[in-house]
Order: C-alpha cells, then sequence, then structure tokens
C-alpha cells in the first residue's frame, strides 16, 4: 500500500518500499505532500523524483531499473561531431548554464512529447523547482544562436550527480548540443553519473543504460558524500573532454557564460 504524505514532516519512503513491477504502478513509492526545497532534496537523495500530471496529487518514483548516462560512456555520433565543430566555429553559438533557467524548464513543460497527452511539468512543478534554482541545486544547460535560446535541458545536481529531467529544442539539434555539452561538463568536474529516470530510446543512442534500483543508489549515496561542483559556468575548453577542437577564445576572454 501506498503510504500517503500528511506534510512537510513526514519523512519518504524508501526507495527500495517502492510498488513492484506486479503492481499497476511499478516504481510508485509515495503520493502527497509538498515540493518544497527540503522535501525535494530529501527525494532525490533517497533516488526518488516526483512525477505527476495536472489534476492529479503529487506522486513519487523510484523505477528498478533506472536508466543512466555514465558521461563516461557517452556515444558521440559522427553526425553530432560534425555538428558540435560548426557549433563551435560559429560566431553567435554559445553554451550557457543557468542564464535563464525559468525560460528553459517552461520550454521543456510546452515541448512535443511525440503523442502523449499534457506535460508533467505543471506550473507548480516549474515553480519548485525555479526555488531550488535560487537555492543552488537545479541547473539548465542552454544552447544559445544569435541571442536566442534554440534548446537546453534541466536537472538538479547533488554531491557530485546530475539528475536529468528534461529537454527541449526549437531548432535542430540544439537539444543535443547542450546534451554533449553537460557530459563535457561532467567529465571535466568528475561527475560521473547523469540520472535518467526512464529508459527511452532516444538516451540508449547516446550509450545510456539502465542499472538495477540498488546499483544506482549506490551511485547515489557515494556521489552524495563527495564535495558538489560549486563553479557552473560553462566554459569553451571543456568541448576538448569530446575531442573537439575550440578556435574561439576560453570563457575569461569573454565567449561564453
Amino acid at each position: 500500500m501506498i503510504r500517503w504524505l500528511q506534510g512537510a514532516d513526514d519523512p519518504l519512503p524508501e526507495a527500495h518500499e517502492a510498488l513492484g513491477a506486479e503492481s499497476e504502478a511499478p516504481g510508485l513509492v509515495a503520493a502527497g505532500g509538498g515540493l518544497g526545497t527540503q522535501r525535494l532534496a530529501e527525494a532525490y537523495g533517497k533516488g526518488i523524483f516526483p512525477w505527476y500530471s495536472r489534476g492529479q496529487p503529487i506522486l513519487w518514483w523510484s523505477p528498478d531499473p533506472r536508466m543512466v548516462l555514465l558521461p563516461g560512456e557517452f556515444k558521440l555520433a559522427r553526425s553530432l561531431r560534425k555538428t558540435l565543430r560548426r557549433f563551435v566555429d560559429t560566431p553567435g553559438c554559445d553554451v550557457r548554464i543557468d542564464h535563464d533557467f525559468r525560460a528553459v524548464i517552461t520550454a521543456c513543460a510546452t515541448a512535443p512529447r511525440g503523442g502523449e497527452g499534457g506535460t508533467w511539468i505543471v506550473p507548480e512543478m516549474i515553480d519548485a523547482y525555479c526555488r531550488w534554482h535560487d537555492a543552488g541545486a537545479a541547473h539548465s544547460v542552454e544552447t544559445w544562436i544569435d541571442g536566442e535560446l534554440a534548446g537546453g535541458l534541466y536537472g538538479v545536481s547533488l554531491g557530485r550527480m546530475f539528475f536529468g529531467e528534461s529537454m527541449f529544442a526549437h531548432r535542430t539539434d540544439a537539444s543535443k548540443i547542450a546534451l554533449a555539452a553537460l557530459v563535457a561538463f561532467c567529465r571535466t568536474n568528475r561527475i560521473e553519473t547523469i540520472d535518467c529516470q526512464q529508459r527511452t530510446s532516444h538516451l540508449a543512442s547516446f550509450g545510456g543504460r539502465e542499472l538495477a534500483r540498488q546499483s544506482f543508489l549506490g551511485r547515489v549515496g557515494a556521489a552524495l558524500a563527495m564535495h558538489p561542483v560549486t563553479d557552473w559556468t560553462y566554459d569553451l575548453r571543456m568541448w576538448s573532454e569530446l575531442g573537439i577542437a575550440i578556435d574561439k577564445p576560453s570563457a575569461g576572454e569573454g565567449a561564453s557564460r
């Protein structure tokens, strides 16, 4: 039976208490409660995340298995490598981190979802993650072209782990560029795991794979024991982690922010 959270002081169950594969909602841990920053930090620290639709109570999930993308296993397709090379060499093309977090999460909420009805990024979810962004935990990686936000992604950083949430693209490959930049940033900063929550063929094409929940929780525990990343600036030199040569000036010379 799923626990109903009565208030902010009512703790979440542990992830292993989630409903099993034989249930109608495998991975569901609890329902109810709020989306305060302390609750979100508790949830992510336990390998749990909120996911629900308009009109539903807050639902808390920890699927088994868990989809992850390990930066060291990132698959950079030849076509995307060519795209990145053009991007980094083109004036007016930049990757920025946390330049406009609200715009990114709002764009993710309105992005088409391949036939899915509605969105799980409801208004209260947007406000909650914007508050968490203001508190320093939620971050956006953004693709900018000619002064416009062309695509990006957002997620949560705790310790040395990044919990990916959603991405969007207004221009071709703009979200892929942001994902590649995130991988380069993670490699630079010794972030060894990007949580992708649930399996998709899109993420699998980049090298994403599934881990048993217990293995995933072990990675969460190890990451939380490490000092968090404090400098969330994207430096052009980070592209070298993906073998992309840079001719532009570095971030310190004003080319990226």
